[in-house]
C-alpha cells in the first residue's frame, strides 16, 4: 500500500502543494492529472523521498519516507520528470551501474541488466552514449533503470512522453501488465492515457486534490456523456427537433447541418431504445448512429477551472 498521508510543499510564500491525501493498493494503476503548476511532479517527489516535505509524510509498504526512507526507497521505482540520466554513458554501462547501486552482483546483476534491456526494447543501443539517443530513447533508459530491481511501487512521472505511437502502446502494455502485482502513480497530460492506462485517476490543482474517481465515473461528468449523436443524410426541419424535445426521455436536443444530438433525462439502455425506436417511427435516413461515453478533456477543463 501507498498511503499519503497531508502532504504539503511550500516554496517561499507560495503553497505548492496544499494537504493531499490518499492511499492505493497493489493492482492500481493511479492517473495523477493536473494543469501545469498544479503540483504533480512536487507530490511525486515527495512520496519517493526525493524532496522533503514541508509537512504531511507518505507510507510506503509499511515504511515511512522521513523514518524510514532506505527501506521505503528500496520499495520504489522512480521514472522522475524528463528522464534524467549520465549522458556520456553507455546504456548498457549505465543500468549495470544501476543495478549495483541497487545492490546486485555478479551472475544475478548481469541478468537483471540483460532481461531489462530486452523488456524495454533497447537492445539495439545497448553501447551507444545516451546523450546520443533520441529523446524517446532517453526515456526508455530511465524506464529501465525504474524496473530494473522489480519494485513493488512505481512512480512514473510522464512514461510514454517523448515515444512514438508504437512505443507509446508497449510501455502502457507493460504498465497494465506490471499493475498485477505493484501500486503505479504515472502522471501525463494525455489524456486517452488515463482512459488506455488507469484504473482510478486524481485530478489536482493549485496543489489540492479535486477528484479522485474511476475514468469511467470522470466520463459520467462529461454533459454529453450517454447522449445519442444521429447523423442523417437528409436534413430534419426545426419543427420535429422541437416535437422530440417533449419526449419525456429527452432533456434536451442541439442540431446542426446533418447531425442532431440528443441528450437523456437518464443515460442508460433505455434511453438508447427510445431513440432507435423513435427514429424509425419517424422514418428518419440515418447513415450513423452513436452514444457519447463522455469527454475526459471537457470534465478535465470543467474540474481545473473552477479553482
Amino acid at each position: 500500500m501507498i498511503q499519503v498521508k497531508s502532504l504539503t510543499k511550500i516554496f517561499g510564500n507560495t503553497k505548492v502543494v496544499d494537504n493531499i491525501s490518499f492511499s492505493m493498493e497493489k493492482g492500481e494503476i493511479l492517473g495523477f492529472l493536473g494543469p501545469n503548476g498544479a503540483g504533480k511532479t512536487t507530490t511525486m517527489r515527495m512520496i519517493t523521498g526525493f524532496l522533503l516535505p514541508s509537512s504531511g509524510t507518505a507510507v510506503v509498504g509499511g515504511y515511512d519516507i522521513l523514518d524510514d526512507p532506505l527501506n521505503a526507497k528500496k520499495k520504489i521505482g522512480y521514472l522522475p520528470e524528463n528522464a534524467p540520466v549520465y549522458p556520456d554513458m553507455p546504456v548498457y554501462e549505465f543500468l549495470d551501474f544501476i543495478a549495483e547501486i541497487r545492490g546486485f552482483s555478479g551472475k544475478e546483476k548481469k541478468k537483471k541488466v540483460s532481461s531489462i534491456i530486452e523488456k524495454c526494447f533497447l537492445e539495439n543501443v545497448k553501447y551507444q552514449s545516451i546523450g546520443t539517443l533520441s529523446k524517446g530513447f532517453k526515456q526508455r533508459v530511465c524506464l529501465a533503470q525504474s524496473l530494473l530491481h522489480d519494485p513493488e511501487y512505481l512512480i512514473l512521472d510522464e512514461p510514454t512522453d517523448g515515444l512514438d505511437p508504437n512505443q507509446k502502446h508497449e510501455v502502457r502494455n507493460m504498465i497494465k501488465e506490471m499493475a498485477k502485482d505493484k501500486a503505479i502513480i504515472l502522471s501525463t497530460h494525455i489524456l486517452e492515457e488515463v482512459d488506455a492506462v488507469c484504473t482510478r485517476a486524481i485530478i489536482i490543482s493549485n496543489g489540492k486534490i479535486m477528484v479522485d474517481d474511476t475514468p469511467e465515473g470522470l466520463k459520467k461528468r462529461s454533459s454529453v456523456y450517454g447522449a445519442v449523436r444521429i447523423t442523417l443524410r437528409t436534413p430534419i426541419s426545426k419543427e420535429v427537433v422541437n416535437e422530440l424535445k417533449i419526449e419525456s426521455w429527452v432533456k434536451d436536443v442541439l442540431m446542426d447541418s446533418d447531425s442532431i444530438l440528443i441528450f437523456p433525462e437518464k443515460p442508460g439502455t433505455e434511453f438508447v431504445d427510445a431513440v432507435v425506436r423513435y427514429s424509425k417511427e419517424k422514418n428518419w435516413d440515418i447513415s450513423s448512429l452513436f452514444v457519447e461515453e463522455g469527454r475526459l478533456d471537457e470534465v478535465f477543463r470543467k474540474i481545473t477551472l473552477q479553482t
